[in-house]
């Protein structure tokens, strides 16, 4: 191998009537615009295909001749032109969400939104899966919406893996290397114009990386890669190499580059970040660094430097599994936080107290648990994630009901414009209130689905259903070609799949808990349904097994040789190497979108949430996002949110399979093909309309981050400026309170509490009251709760409610009496009880860790 003296990028020379042709490929806002697409593919369709949807690797690879040739073709210069109008129109506009709510701010919070990865489209090969998903939407919704919001994250050399299968249908992983020359990603300079680049520590030595820039819309997205010369050791240079690749030791550098890094990076590029929102615990080293520059810069102590830090930061938490959350041994941390722990202030027992969490029989150091710790804002990805969060972490809180552990939830989204079909947009277009591209959160946009023609929605959805039969067959056929299979059966490919057929798509992370081949578990049954001549079924199978999990490459292969069986040839279909190409053409296409996983085990999910505006519907067990989605008229639930223990996983998946088999033979197939005198499926599309109807509202990005930032950013932003006032005064005031509450707590006591029991009517009044004691704290260090609720079987309050209860007098020596009333409105036991918890202003949640006293 011959290794180059020097190095020349060759650019293609785009002829002056086109020079904006780059401008429009390196901002991906094109990736969620159908006419700019259109546009790319209309330079060289084969091309298109061939780099992967890739604009500025298509430029490169064009001819020159073609592109002068384009500039005398007037129809492709007036698509041109009303591309570069409307691109210019969307970065210029002031009528924005943001801008249009909060005009009367004085000062705009700035948001660094870290995430592992970003899936912003698929030439850009950044991401995995659902997470980095829903961070390129976040991203290109806050763009929509004009928050300003910067992201920050990794660039990886192979990002995550490419996925292949052998002659067995077993699973074998590629990484071949990301061309950054021939990506929409640009390498960020100093003001010398040389690479910018910043240093984190490392044991012995500093870890250097230069910087990517992303342009996402409005939003500035930027990379750290260290696979630099700056590095000698080649283990440093490979750290960015993979997405969730490499061992422990690996792990904890690249979450040290991003969090710290990625810190610096900002302060590098002189972005003064007011808020820092985490997307699950990779990036919680940050915390760490914003602390130690408060501590060096303002010369404030730990204490305020963790309040203030603390103060300014939403942390969002996604896995719900424990095995799947981010920790590391000790002696990693002591490997490389020496220093973070000097400059911090902090004994090595009170730097592991920031993270520790205790697994039984050891202890390890928990992202999460830091994230926790030092979050102000912290919420699940969906209503039923929220609790199962709260009850996951509940041991943070002793004494605090579960259900007001304070994570609160925020249902994740999709980004409609870049998941909705061109054709199912135009007909939108044409039918509902123009608003559906930019204020898809407003229900009345969606009324006008009703006033949609049931014949048009249906053509459309079907014209989808075909291109992704087309779209398999001919995938199916290169992933024949390449397992060296017979020209017989490589011919076959044309045959599968009927563009006619009731079409179920299932594809996802093949992790086991999502149980991929539950559908499989009675053959015999499913093939009934598969061969039915009159009422044919169809299954479209995507997804990628993580490297490292043989059981779920097992079920992949499992797939596969079913596949092959003569029964179930032409209506199984796998597709290797799932991205978000595949991706849309299924959830475009198919008809029903089917997720099967162990309820609680799903965060959220956000695939089936796409069918939603393509005329799809969905058949889910109601975990995340379905369980607070689902209603009988607008899809499928199998079973009831139904809960098994381990040892009953085996009776669980017979109960469940045989509950979609009922599902599918008395439900969903004799509706899709009920037909009535003109040949429409009716009852299924007003299903559709319902579905999207009421859906499609709720589960947009555009409504999830309007939610970050009206409860959690702008809060957050206020109390965070509130404690900077006059050289932090508030932050050293806030800090004092809190250490005069540590020390007068133990004093905090209910005394008495004077309540009228037996029987009493609905309806009834009574007034309640309590003694306590609060020894050196006032009334207004405190809130003094009733909480009350009917009593469950064992005699104790279930989830209750609280009400404040007011200070009526001081009783001399730190004790007062407290008053509250109450009204009798539900019949049954009631019981009651009082509490008392901290009050400050500055304050995210009254709820603090070994701060609640009851009676």
């Amino acid at each position: 191998m011959v290794q180059p003296v020097a190095r020349v990028n060759v650019a293609p020379k785009l002829p002056p009537k086109l020079c904006r042709l780059h401008e429009l490929t390196y901002n991906l806002r094109w990736s969620w615009d159908h006419e700019a697409i259109a546009l790319f593919r209309r330079l060289d369709p084969d091309l298109w295909e061939e780099t992967q949807h890739n604009p500025e690797w298509m430029l490169g690879r064009m001819s020159q001749e073609r592109l002068n040739a384009l500039v005398h073709d007037s129809s492709f210069m007036a698509h041109y032109a009303r591309v570069c109008r409307a691109f210019d129109e969307y970065m210029s506009s002031g009528d924005t969400w943001f801008r249009q709510r909060y005009e009367g701010l004085e000062r705009a919070p700035v948001i660094a939104y870290f995430s592992m990865e970003f899936g912003l489209t698929e030439c850009l090969q950044n991401y995995s899966g659902g997470l980095g998903v829903l961070s390129g939407d976040h991203l290109k919704s806050a763009s929509d919406l004009n928050i300003p919001l910067v992201g920050v994250g990794l660039l990886y050399q192979e990002g995550y893996f490419q996925q292949y299968l052998n002659a067995d249908g077993y699973q074998l992983e590629s990484y071949p290397l990301n061309d950054y020359v021939n990506l929409p990603v640009k390498r960020v300079t100093a003001e010398q114009g040389e690479p910018l680049k910043i240093a984190v520590p490392l044991p012995g030595r500093e870890l250097f990386a230069q910087v990517w820039k992303v342009q996402v819309g409005r939003v500035s997205l930027y990379l750290l890669d260290s696979n630099i010369p700056d590095n000698p050791r080649e283990e440093d240079r490979n750290l960015t190499d993979r997405l969730y690749g490499g061992d422990r030791r690996t792990r904890i550098r690249q979450e040290i580059l991003m969090g710290i890094g990625g810190v610096r990076l900002l302060r590098a590029l002189g972005i003064d970040a007011d808020i820092f929102h985490m997307n699950e615990g990779h990036s919680a080293f940050l915390l760490l660094e914003r602390m130690r520059d408060f501590m060096r810069d303002a010369g404030l102590t730990f204490a305020q430097a963790k309040a203030l830090t603390a103060a300014s930061t939403v942390f969002t938490v996604h896995t719900p599994v424990a095995a799947g959350l981010e920790r590391f041994d000790f002696d990693l941390i002591d490997e490389h936080f020496h220093e973070m722990m000097r400059d911090l202030g902090l004994s090595r027992d009170q730097f592991l107290d920031l993270g520790r969490e205790n697994m039984g029989h050891y202890e390890l150091f928990s992202m999460s648990v830091m994230a926790l710790n030092l979050s102000a804002g912290t919420n699940g990805v969906a209503q039923l994630h929220g609790k199962v969060s709260r009850e996951m972490w509940r041991w943070l809180y002793p004494g605090v009901p579960v259900h007001e552990v304070p994570i609160r939830a925020i249902t994740n989204g999709i980004h409609v414009q870049t998941w909705v079909s061109q054709e199912m947009a135009q007909l939108f277009d044409r039918y509902l209130d123009p608003g559906w591209r930019m204020e898809e959160s407003r229900r009345a946009v969606w009324a006008g689905v009703q006033s949609i023609p049931d014949a048009e929605l249906w053509r459309t959805h079907v014209r989808r259903r075909e291109r992704l039969v087309a779209f398999a067959r001919d995938r199916l056929r290169e992933q024949l070609q390449r397992r060296g299979v017979s020209q017989t059966e490589i011919e076959a490919a044309d045959e599968v799949l009927n563009p006619d057929a009731l079409t179920i798509g299932f594809a996802r992370r093949f992790a086991t808990y999502k149980r991929a081949t539950l559908i499989f578990r009675d053959l015999g049954r499913l093939r009934k349904l598969l061969t039915d001549p009159e009422r044919p079924l169809q299954l479209i199978f995507a997804g990628k097994a993580h490297p490292h999990d043989n059981e779920g490459k097992e079920l992949i292969r499992t797939i596969v040789n079913v596949a092959r069986d003569q029964g179930f040839r032409n209506s199984i279909v796998f597709l290797e190497n799932y991205d978000m190409n595949v991706a849309r053409y299924m959830v475009q296409g198919v008809d029903v979108w089917l997720n099967n996983p162990r309820r609680p085990k799903e965060a959220s999910g956000t695939s089936g949430m796409k069918v939603i505006y393509n005329g799809g519907l969905n058949c889910s067990i109601p975990d995340g996002w379905w369980a607070e989605a689902y209603r009988p008229d607008i899809g499928w639930s199998i079973g009831h949110g139904e809960e098994y223990r381990e040892d009953e996983w085996a009776h669980q998946d017979y109960v469940e399979s045989q509950a979609l088999y009922n599902l599918l033979e008395q439900d969903i197939v004799p509706l899709f093909y009920r037909q009535s005198r003109d040949g429409l499926p009716r009852e299924w599309i007003r299903r559709v309309k319902r579905s999207m109807e009421q859906l499609a509202p709720r589960f947009n990005t555009h409504r999830m981050v309007q939610e970050y930032t009206e409860e959690f950013y702008l809060p957050r932003f206020r109390t965070s400026e509130a404690m900077k006032l006059t050289e932090y005064a508030g932050a050293a005031a806030f800090v004092a309170w809190r250490q005069q509450l540590e020390q007068a707590w133990h004093e905090v006591s209910v005394i008495d509490v004077d309540i009228c029991d037996g029987y009493v009517e609905i309806g009834a009044r009574a007034e309640v009251r309590a003694q306590v004691a609060l020894g050196a704290l006032t009334p207004e260090d405190v809130r003094v709760q009733l909480y009350y609720g009917l009593l469950d079987a064992a005699g104790a309050i279930g989830e209750g409610q609280s009400v404040d209860m007011h200070v009526d007098r001081g009783n001399g020596n730190g004790a007062y009496t407290f008053c509250a009333e109450h009204i009798y409105r539900t019949t049954g036991n009631v019981g009651f009880s009082v509490r008392v918890l901290p009050k400050h202003e500055y304050l995210h949640s009254s709820f603090m860790p070994q701060k609640i006293v009851w009676a």
